[in-house]
């Protein structure tokens, strides 16, 4: 018989030699255990126990629930472990927890369910480390997404807006594991309430759906499932908004009267080319094809290189400029000789001045497609200009006036001729 003293009430704890070599689901783990004090830890005896001098700490195995044990330190803290060994044979000690945080029933609790999840064959160490490796929303956006989007994607920076001001600020410190479709659902609710567009809000759920689905494919530490698979994005209801030949007039007027030319030209530009405007603000000089009357656009939004075809209009106007010394940028700002981070200030005050006060940028675009649909260019032409990569985008802009709607009804008399105009009397 091995016998232990406790300085404090000297207890005596005792441990059978006959013990010390036997062996069961805890292996060798036992051949510590039963070297050092077993005593039947209970609550008092917890509160009580001190290290004994000249030690740095010292381990208490409990008696009647095997491999678990009080680790009783020289500061006066005390934490309880649970021993065992893994699928391989291995030794493992797992942490339970402080003893002043984590009464003793909950404790050994915690420790059968460490013991079990061993006797399946997982180890419960693993499972905490792959835990501690589950970064949250902000973190892998941080150290993943954005530069995976930054690679090849020209519009990242829009994704970088809608993360920054909509997404992280509510999720971005959840784990990625936590993360449900309910907050989700829940901010785009109030986006909507807000009065943001149904393109905003889609937008939301659309940089998730993509941050999950890329988190997936890299095994990102507990990401099993996207949590926007049930959400579904709202019909994109298209506010439909193109220039009048006479508004396009007006706002060409205010245009040429405005002070920042540079933003002037490049505005001008959009108008006559329907181009994107990143890929007009970004524009470099050595991407100018005189010869092709071409303005080649490396990165699209399409993930494809693009030429953006010039017309007549288009390349008087780049012609009459003139580069800045050292800069390769086309319609650079005058204070950073970089491309202009935005063009509201300019945009507005032009529009405005034209009396389109509900214009946006965008719908010069728009417009360039609607005067060529309704002058009888063919989608896929159009389709060709402004760089879509499938018909089904250039749909959109398939508008049509009241006047070309009607010349196409009076097709429809023609063919069949004036008799068919009246009823018969």
């Amino acid at each position: 018989m091995v016998i232990f003293l406790s300085r404090r009430r000297h207890n005596l704890y005792t441990c059978p030699r006959d013990l010390l070599t036997s062996r069961d689901h805890f292996g060798s783990a036992l051949r510590y255990e039963f070297n050092m004090p077993r005593v039947h830890l209970t609550s008092a005896f917890v509160r009580s126990v001190n290290c004994p001098l000249g030690r740095k700490k010292i381990d208490f195995f409990d008696a009647q629930q095997r491999g678990f044990m009080l680790e009783v330190r020289r500061s006066g803290g005390s934490t309880y472990y649970q021993r065992y060994t893994d699928a391989r044979g291995r030794e493992r000690q797992f942490r339970i927890g402080p003893s002043d945080v984590l009464g003793l029933a909950e404790a050994r609790r915690k420790a059968r369910s460490v013991v079990a999840q061993a006797l399946v064959g997982t180890d419960p160490r693993s499972q905490r480390a792959e835990l501690r490796n589950i970064p949250t929303l902000k973190e892998l956006v941080r150290d993943r997404y954005l530069p995976h989007v930054k690679s090849y994607k020209r519009s990242w920076q829009t994704d970088e807006t809608v993360l920054r001001i909509h997404i992280l600020p509510l999720l971005g410190s959840e784990y990625v594991d936590q993360i449900r479709a309910e907050p989700i659902t829940a901010l785009v609710q109030r986006m909507r309430e807000r009065g943001y567009a149904t393109g905003t809000t889609n937008r939301v759920v659309i940089v998730l759906r993509h941050i999950y689905n890329l988190a997936r494919k890299w095994r990102i530490p507990g990401v099993v499932e996207n949590p926007t698979a049930g959400i579904n994005l709202a019909p994109d209801v298209n506010r439909e908004r193109f220039l009048s030949i006479e508004e396009a007039q007006r706002l060409i007027a205010s245009i040429k009267q405005d002070e920042n030319q540079v933003a002037a030209n490049a505005i001008m530009l959009l108008l006559l080319t329907g181009a994107r405007r990143n890929e007009i603000t970004h524009a470099r000089w050595e991407h100018l094809d005189w010869d092709r009357r071409t303005l080649l656009v490396p990165l699209s939004k399409s993930g494809k290189p693009r030429a953006i075809a010039l017309n007549a209009s288009a390349i008087e106007l780049l012609r009459s400029l003139t580069p800045a010394d050292g800069c390769p940028y086309i319609f650079p700002s005058p204070v950073t000789l970089r491309p202009s981070a935005s063009l509201h200030f300019p945009w507005h005050r032009m529009r405005v001045r034209a009396g389109l006060a509900d214009l946006r940028l965008h719908d010069l675009r728009h417009s360039f497609a609607s005067f060529l649909v309704n002058n009888g260019i063919s989608l896929y032409v159009v389709q060709g200009l402004l760089g879509h990569a499938h018909t089904r985008y250039t749909q959109r802009y398939a508008h049509l006036t009241p006047d070309t709607l009607l010349d196409a009804a009076e097709t429809v008399v023609g063919l069949m001729g004036n008799d068919a105009c009246a009823a018969t009397s």
